[in-house]
């Protein structure tokens, strides 16, 4: 898709009928202008996408250092310590952070995303996995093309970039290796029936998740069918449920990798309210390291994620020259907390 230019001033008079400096007065807010007049000249912006040049309003004192992060959810610990970066790397250079929140709708992403282009934000951070279809790569390359065009810059923050030529930047940790690492510690401690509690298909970083398990036991030497995974999603209500199902059946394992703590967190309630001790009976490792992890009954061996770092190198990398930073991709590591919650597995159930 190719970038729009930018639309004028001039143009948005033109459309509305009036001289410049009333579609300034009208967009600045700052004067009084009758409301019919101000009606028709937000209309006229409005349906040539105008936006004011961010850097011309900072020179009359209307820009803002605002930096804007989007994300599904904020009781999630994750998306919390993400935010928690961005804010305190914001913080420290005198910039102020807004918060929006999304629960994973599309719709309201864009508005949004559209509301912080109005607003003159300099930076537009979104965080998390994301389901990559048309929509999607269709939805982040417009993003990208309108913030650039206002003088803003778009940061994906744990997701990819649709194009690699779009204007936006990617800052991501590598979900693929930490599974895989995770899933070699489960063989390395005997376990060959090993379930992925939490995939969702099309999610980017589940499916790198997914990716590494599946990697890691052909790696072992175990044949493809090895691999179950239980697309159940994130959370530990996701885990709970997901977790009692799978005792009801005659489903034959030894350890659990799940998709996130919090799902391994349902999984080791319905372990518990099932009369199984883990890791007695049953291994259980998440993803993350919240910091709950730690207070898990087990606590829980996982994986670290940098979270509050990712959001931190968001704004750091944004702020950097636009010639230095355009098109950047950073990639964070991450490593396994080793707590309690992984055992040999039961005698005679150590093969596949």
């Amino acid at each position: 898709m190719a970038a729009k230019g930018r639309v004028t001033i001039r143009e948005v008079a033109e459309r509305a009928g009036v001289s410049v400096a009333t579609v300034s007065r009208v967009l600045s807010g700052n004067y009084p202008v009758p409301p019919a007049t101000r009606t028709r000249v937000l209309r006229a912006a409005r349906a040539l996408d105008y936006v004011a040049n961010a850097h011309a309003r900072a020179l009359v004192g209307g820009g803002r250092k605002m930096v804007a992060v989007v994300l599904r959810q904020v009781t999630s610990p994750f998306y919390a310590h993400v935010a928690e970066g961005v804010e305190a790397e914001a913080a420290e250079r005198g910039w102020l952070c807004l918060v929006g929140t999304t629960g994973g709708d599309p719709q309201r992403e864009m508005d949004f995303v559209q509301l912080m282009r109005e607003e003159g934000a300099r930076v537009v951070i979104l965080v998390g996995g994301v389901v990559e279809d048309d929509a999607y790569r269709e939805r982040v390359t417009h993003y990208a093309q309108a913030l650039d065009a206002a003088g803003a810059r778009l940061v994906l923050c744990g997701r990819p970039a649709p194009d690699p030529d779009i204007p936006a930047l990617v800052v991501e940790f590598d979900n693929e290796a930490g599974a895989h690492a995770l899933t070699s510690h489960l063989l390395s401690a005997g376990h060959r029936r090993i379930v992925f509690l939490g995939g969702l298909p099309g999610n980017t970083a589940l499916d790198a998740r997914v990716s590494g398990y599946r990697a890691a036991l052909a790696e072992h030497g175990l044949p493809p069918e090895a691999a179950h995974v239980v697309d159940c999603g994130l959370g530990r209500g996701a885990g709970l449920r997901a977790m009692t199902e799978l005792l009801k059946g005659d489903h034959d394992f030894t350890a659990v990798f799940a998709g996130d703590d919090m799902v391994a967190a349902g999984a080791i309630r319905a372990l518990a309210d099932a009369g199984r001790s883990v890791p007695d009976d049953i291994s259980v490792v998440g993803y993350n390291d919240i910091p709950l992890a730690e207070d898990f009954n087990p606590p829980l061996t996982t994986v670290r994620t940098p979270s509050e770092e990712l959001g931190r190198a968001a704004v750091r990398i944004a702020l950097r020259d636009p010639e230095q930073a355009a098109g950047a991709h950073h990639l964070l590591g991450t490593h396994i907390v080793v707590r309690d919650s992984v055992a040999a597995p039961p005698p005679g159930r150590d093969t596949f």
